[in-house]
């Protein structure tokens, strides 16, 4: 099994696929592995059918099933070498609606957060409609102050995209920068270097949390209430689109599900 998780971890290196995707794959081709054996399937297609099976069973969501069964397709077709096509469908994904914080409640958590380093990646995250990775990794170079740009480099899927700055961030990001060199980041540990996503998450969560607001949000909820508001205030959804770095526009087109200026005006008869 070793020499199959030495060779995966290989090619998909060398496919540049990101560390993320990589620790996944290399965890459910594992688990397969141990899976197909323990069971002694000879037929593939069953084998693969009873592990997608058994996590369903478990009750994980279609995103991680949808994930295993892109994992164990990658080992046949670039690792094995194995012609014989993978007659399996994915499963359909819940089609939930994102979590959208309205603007008085994302002012109250930025306003929450007393650690000034964080209050300004949390606004940020929000005024620019970052991930939080893409956050973490800003350096020096990528911020163009006086234009208000952003450049976002190799985020998801390796791609580059430019998004706007807020002008009340200006001063804040101006203090931030100031003596570092264009290649440092933005923001740093206090050990120096680029802070863990798991850090800034941890603080969001601790705001909300201390904001007394009920709704499941994460860090994301702050991309998404960006895309939302941007919507509301009339911004064309393809500009949207390309702020966000959505490859395909339906992508970005699940927030006029939840902007939808003439459901607003619509009362209930009640």
């Amino acid at each position: 099994m070793k020499n199959i998780l030495d060779k995966t971890k290989q090619i998909l290196c060398l496919r540049n696929y990101s560390p993320k995707t990589q620790k996944a794959y290399l965890l459910y081709i594992k688990d397969y592995i141990v899976f197909s054996r323990k069971k002694k399937f000879k037929d593939k297609q069953k084998a693969i059918e009873y592990f997608l099976l058994r996590k369903h069973k478990r009750g994980q969501s279609p995103q991680t099933i949808n994930l295993a069964l892109n994992a164990v397709k990658f080992l046949y077709a670039n690792v094995l070498k194995n012609p014989r096509k993978i007659d399996l469908k994915f499963a359909k994904r819940n089609k939930k609606l994102p979590v959208i914080l309205s603007r008085a409640e994302i002012e109250k958590i930025i306003q929450t957060t007393t650690n000034t380093k964080y209050r300004l990646m949390i606004s940020l995250g929000y005024a620019c409609g970052l991930r939080v990775s893409e956050v973490v990794n800003l350096k020096v170079a990528d911020l163009d102050i006086d234009e208000l740009v952003v450049h976002v480099r190799e985020a998801k899927g390796k791609k580059d995209r430019v998004s706007v700055l807020s002008q009340k961030l200006q001063d804040d990001l101006r203090n931030s920068i100031a003596g570092k060199n264009s290649k440092d980041y933005v923001f740093e540990s206090n050990r120096g270097g680029k802070l863990t996503t798991t850090s800034l998450q941890k603080m969001f969560r601790k705001s909300l949390s201390e904001t007394k607001i009920k709704k499941p949000a994460s860090f994301h909820s702050l991309r998404h209430s960006f895309a939302t508001h941007l919507l509301e205030n009339g911004t064309d959804v393809r500009y949207v689109q390309e702020l966000l770095g959505h490859s395909n526009i339906r992508t970005t087109q699940i927030y006029t599900r939840v902007t939808n200026p003439k459901l607003k005006n619509i009362k209930s008869p009640f």
